[in-house]
């Protein structure tokens, strides 16, 4: 897999490019977000992750990974020293698809940039061939991957999506977190728990309805149908 790796540090890119190297990874490195930018033109280039930095000596980090979601769907993972859920939902919202917090262990960034990268058979994940989902003022477009609320357009990211879909197959139905984790991530590593919960909290933001997916403390999630 080619991945394009934004780090102005050279020492931490060298470091890490050599692990990622091994691992089977085509590492190219961009120094800049202009650099990243461009090393995106065109068409990805082919790329199958973008692993992000966030402090970057030209533009924020933040603001690169807004530009690269609108020209490109390529999976992009945020580093960052900011582990507050504020800005992971801030990072979330702009489009990236995974948030790792320095300092991170290895295996767990390898972890991650695999989660990521699996594009399979999410496209229209409700049974018996649905088209859509309606859930009181909420409607799920599956083919178009869109969602409304009221008729307003809601953007959601592609594992916000993933995640709103599986569990509007089955409302009141409580989903247990492996499950999620398993189906939306394709993995079972136990680390992703928290970017589960943080995917639930910038949905529950973004679609203004917090009591629509209820947490089921000690189990998972579900969905609760609202009224209308």
């Amino acid at each position: 897999m080619r991945l394009l790796l934004v780090e102005d540090d050279n020492h931490v890119a060298a470091a890490l490019s050599a692990v990622l190297a091994r691992h089977g990874f085509d590492v190219t490195h961009a120094r800049s977000g202009e650099e990243a930018l461009q090393a995106l033109v065109p068409e990805s280039a082919g790329f199958g992750v973008v692993l992000l930095d966030l402090g970057l000596p030209d533009q924020d980090g933040y603001e690169v990974c807004g530009k690269i979601r609108k020209r490109t769907s390529i999976p992009v993972i945020m580093v960052t020293a900011r582990s507050d859920v504020r800005s992971r939902i801030h990072g979330l919202n702009l489009g990236a698809d995974d948030y790792v917090v320095k300092p991170y262990d290895t295996g767990e960034l390898l972890a991650r940039i695999h989660a990521v990268s699996r594009r399979t058979a999410h496209e229209d994940p409700a049974p018996g061939g649905e088209s859509a989902l309606h859930l009181g003022p909420v409607r799920i477009e599956l083919p178009t991957r869109q969602v409304s609320v009221d008729g307003s357009v809601i953007q959601l990211t592609r594992k916000e999506f993933d995640l709103l879909a599986l569990l509007a197959q089955r409302p009141g139905v409580v989903f247990r977190r492996e499950q999620i984790i398993s189906e939306v991530w394709r993995t079972s590593w136990e680390g992703t728990g928290r970017t589960l919960e943080v995917h639930v909290a910038s949905l529950r933001a973004k679609l203004r309805m917090p009591a629509l997916i209820e947490t089921v403390r000690g189990v998972g999630y579900r969905l609760v149908a609202p009224a209308g």
